[in-house]
């Protein structure tokens, strides 16, 4: 599966375009991480847990997404983007979604 934040993919043709697809994950914050992440922002520097949990949680909406494309016969997305947004206190929503074609 093709992924491509661009409306084209150079050097495919887009021969059908299947509509919109997406993949979502909500993902809460555990507490002993949250721990780390406050005490980690006292001395600054990178916050490796939530590093990790939205690399994650990326990886699990694009996965849904390609997932949603195949069930439509895809074989590649053009037009990817992510969208991020809280549903709970310590909860975040992470969407991925594009446009489902099939390119030769």
């Amino acid at each position: 599966m093709l992924l491509a934040t661009t409306d084209t993919i150079p050097g495919k043709t887009i021969t059908q375009c299947l509509g919109l697809v997406r993949g979502n994950t909500i993902r809460g914050r555990h507490v002993g991480k949250d721990i780390v992440a406050a005490l980690r922002n006292l001395v600054g520097g990178e916050i490796t847990e939530y590093t990790k949990l939205l690399g994650e949680s990326r990886e699990q909406a694009l996965d849904r997404m390609v997932e949603e494309a195949k069930k439509l016969g895809a074989n590649a997305i053009v037009g990817v983007r992510f969208s991020t947004s809280e549903v709970a206190t310590h909860a975040a929503e992470i969407l991925a979604y594009g446009t489902a074609v099939v390119v030769e």
